[in-house]
């Protein structure tokens, strides 16, 4: 995720593990030693590492390592590139833990592979990713079906989506204050998004303005459930 110097041949690694979460370690001799280190450390490889515990236990150092893969597409296109930095970021801000360390992985391996893959990236996709991430971690929504009566909303031509409990609800009972209207496109995108990697998201060319519309309710459901909002090029906690 991040890479930086703290002594003149020693780095510090934030990284996202499958299966410690979100963590910092130490690759000593990282800037200097071809042998253990070589093409390894660039953001956005997926690399399988030994990890050692100090013996106080107060810090991690990466041991052996075998480069699993690295983007390449990705990394001469800027949006994208810029795509991949902005999830990460919301990631390290999440602060992932052991727990819920296997789905975030897996999700956020799916969004580099959309990345190498797709043939356009919309704009809205890191957004997307914050919500299904969000749902991946314990803040999950039913969108099929009313919170309040439990009719089925394929069924119905519209719904509203209550960011503020993550409930959604048909148009016959009363909308909760503050909801936000949910055409049926965008029920169906939302289930896209909650069930499916985000290649898929891509390769099912969602209306602009339907990504627009759940784009704006993830954003409201991130900011009241996570407590993260984008400023000045970094997420904060609001």
């Amino acid at each position: 995720m991040r890479v930086g110097r703290f002594r003149e041949a020693d780095l510090w690694v934030r990284f996202l593990s499958s299966s410690r979460g979100v963590n910092t370690a130490f690759a000593f001799g990282g800037s200097k030693s071809k042998r253990r280190f070589s093409g390894c450390l660039d953001q956005l490889n997926v690399v399988y590492f030994r990890i050692k515990t100090s013996r106080t236990g107060s810090f991690l150092t990466l041991q052996e390592r075998t480069l699993l893969r690295g983007p390449m597409r990705l990394r001469e296109d800027w949006q994208r590139f810029g795509i991949a930095l902005n999830c990460l970021k919301f990631i390290e801000a999440f602060d992932v833990p052991p727990d819920s360390a296997e789905p975030a992985f897996s999700l956020a391996t799916d969004l580099m592979d959309c990345l190498e893959r797709a043939d356009n990236t919309a704009g809205y996709l890191p957004t997307l990713f914050r919500g299904r991430f969000a749902f991946d971690q314990g803040y999950n929504v039913n969108f099929t079906s009313c919170a309040t009566c439990g009719l089925p909303l394929d069924t119905a031509p519209h719904s509203f989506f209550q960011t503020r409990d993550g409930t959604i609800h048909c148009p016959d009972c009363p909308p909760p204050e503050s909801s936000l209207r949910i055409s049926q496109d965008g029920l169906r995108a939302f289930l896209l998004i909650q069930n499916t990697p985000p290649l898929s998201w891509m390769e099912e060319h969602v209306p602009p303005s339907v990504l627009r519309e759940c784009a704006r309710a993830i954003d409201a459901f991130v900011q009241y459930h996570v407590g993260l909002i984008w400023d000045e090029g970094r997420f904060r906690r609001v």
